[in-house]
């Protein structure tokens, strides 16, 4: 009886672990397991000072389009739909790299998946610029002769 103590094995579980262990169908092991770091040297970088900028001057650039009465010329429904698509993308994007995304799905090119981005963001950008530079003297025109041109 001497010996009984020394080839006693004892382990403590908890039910949620076995749940989460074998695959259960309960989720409440997950948040547990989920830890949102966020990378602050990210923040004082010159890429996320710039993409901040961008989403300062985006939402000024969609804000000002919506406030011009765009319904009256198709184009700028374009305009419209360009400024404020690539400000939600800037904006999740912002947040992905914010939250260390990359360093947990190191499977996908990153400096590829953004450069690709800014490259379609700029060509996106740069359709927009010439719809809303090829249409801004029709539609001006139309606006003043038609509420000035009356009162004249």
């Amino acid at each position: 009886m001497a010996d009984f103590p020394s080839k006693v094995v004892t382990e403590t579980s908890s039910p949620h672990s076995q749940s989460s262990h074998q695959g259960g169908g309960s989720l409440r092991g997950l948040p547990a397991s989920v830890t949102t770091r966020m990378d602050m040297s990210f923040v004082r970088s010159i890429p996320a000072m710039l993409m901040v900028a961008e989403t300062v001057t985006g939402l000024l650039h969609w804000a000002l389009i919506a406030g011009a009465n765009y319904m009256d010329e198709p184009a700028y429904g374009w305009v419209m739909f360009v400024a404020v698509t690539l400000w939600i993308l800037t904006t999740i994007l912002f947040l992905i790299l914010l939250l260390s995304v990359p360093q947990r799905l190191a499977v996908v090119p990153w400096a590829m998946t953004v450069m690709m981005y800014n490259g379609v963001a700029t060509l996106l950008y740069l359709t927009a610029f010439l719809t809303n530079a090829a249409t801004v003297n029709v539609f001006m025109n139309s606006y003043f002769y038609g509420h000035f041109g009356a009162a004249a």
